[in-house]
C-alpha cells in the first residue's frame, strides 16, 4: 500500500471510529471533550495494528479502574463478609463473560470498528472483543472526565449485577470442576510447573489441564493461590466460549 493510499485508509478509519463514538455517547451518559479517546476505545486491533491507535492500551488501563471501583463497591455493600467471599464476588463481576454481557446491553458490538476479516468472522459478537472494548471504554471515560465519571459509569453497570447475585459464588476450582464434570471431561488436573523466589517469598506456577482443552498456567504466592488463579483463567475462557 502506498503512503497516499494508507493515509486515505487511515482517515476513513478515523471517520468511522468518530461516527461510532458520537452515536454511543448517549448510552454512556457522558459527552466527551476529546471524542478521539472513545473512538480509540472502539477500535479493534484488526482495524488498526498501531498500539496508540487501537484499544489494547486503553483496555489495560480500564481493567485497573474497573477493579478499583468494583472492589470498593463490594467492600461497602457487604461489610460482614470475609476477604475470601469478597474475592469470589469480585472475580465473578469482572470476568470476561460478565463484561461481555454488559457490553452487549450497551450496544458496543455495532459500534466496534473492526477489520474486514474480523467482521466476516462475527467479531461484533465475540465475547472477548466485547469485554475488551468495555474495559477500554472505562479507560476513555477516566481519561476524559476523571475518576468520578468512570466510577459513576462502572457503578451504574455493576450494581445491577450485584443486586441480582445471591450468596458468594463458588471458588474457581470448584466451579471449573463442576463445568468439566457436567460435560463429561473428568476432573481438572493441577501440576506445579516451577517454584521460584526466595524461601520466605516463594512463587508457584501451576498448570491446569482438562481433556480437550489447551492447558492454562497461572502463578501465586502459594500452591493453592496459583491453582485458584489457573482455574479462574481457564474458567473465564470456557465461559466466554460457551457464550460466543
Amino acid at each position: 500500500m502506498t503512503a497516499r493510499r494508507k493515509d486515505v485508509s487511515r482517515k476513513t478509519l478515523d471517520a468511522r471510529a468518530l461516527e461510532a463514538a458520537a452515536a454511543l455517547e448517549v448510552s454512556l451518559g457522558h459527552r466527551f471533550a476529546d471524542r478521539t479517546l472513545l473512538a480509540r476505545a472502539l477500535t479493534h486491533p484488526s482495524a488498526d495494528g498501531t498500539p496508540s491507535r487501537n484499544n489494547q492500551r486503553l483496555e489495560f488501563l480500564g481493567d485497573r479502574v474497573l477493579g478499583m471501583v468494583v472492589a470498593a463497591l463490594l467492600f461497602r455493600r457487604f461489610p460482614a463478609e470475609v476477604e475470601g467471599s469478597l474475592a469470589r464476588r469480585f472475580s465473578a463481576l469482572v470476568r470476561g463473560a460478565a463484561l461481555a454481557r454488559l457490553a452487549r446491553e450497551l450496544g458496543l458490538g455495532p459500534a466496534l470498528v473492526l477489520g474486514a476479516s474480523e467482521i466476516e468472522s462475527g467479531g461484533r459478537d465475540k465475547s472477548a472483543s466485547l469485554a475488551n472494548a468495555f474495559e477500554a471504554v472505562i479507560a476513555a471515560l477516566y481519561l476524559d472526565g476523571g475518576f468520578a465519571v468512570a466510577e459513576r459509569f462502572v457503578a451504574s453497570q455493576i450494581e445491577p449485577l450485584i443486586d441480582e447475585s445471591g450468596p458468594p459464588p463458588k471458588d474457581p476450582k470448584t466451579a471449573l470442576q463442576e463445568w468439566a464434570q457436567a460435560r463429561k471431561r473428568g476432573r481438572p488436573a493441577y501440576q506445579i510447573v516451577t517454584i521460584s523466589g526466595e524461601p520466605h517469598t516463594p512463587r508457584f506456577e501451576v498448570e491446569v489441564t482438562i481433556e480437550g482443552l489447551t492447558p492454562m498456567r497461572a502463578a501465586g504466592a502459594s500452591k493453592r493461590e496459583a491453582e485458584q488463579a489457573a482455574a479462574l483463567a481457564l474458567l473465564d475462557i470456557v465461559t466466554l466460549a460457551d457464550h460466543g
